[in-house]
């Protein structure tokens, strides 16, 4: 994760809420896919509902390809 989102703290922060997200979307993914995700700073203020629903509309687009 780049540093230019933050120290040490923040960086961890966003990765915890992001892997939360996957997680509860992640029996929705197909396992031959593997996926990186790029957090924006955003996604420490974002409510765990947004961030899940656009975790569940990126596997969504993966599932129709």
């Amino acid at each position: 994760m780049p540093r230019a989102l933050g120290g040490a703290v923040v960086r961890n922060r966003i990765k915890r809420r992001v892997r939360e997200a996957v997680r509860c979307e992640l029996d929705r993914l197909n396992p031959q896919w593997s996926i990186v995700i790029n957090p924006r700073k955003r996604a420490l203020d974002a409510p765990l509902p947004d961030l899940r629903r656009e975790v569940e509309r990126l596997f969504a687009r993966c599932h129709g390809s």
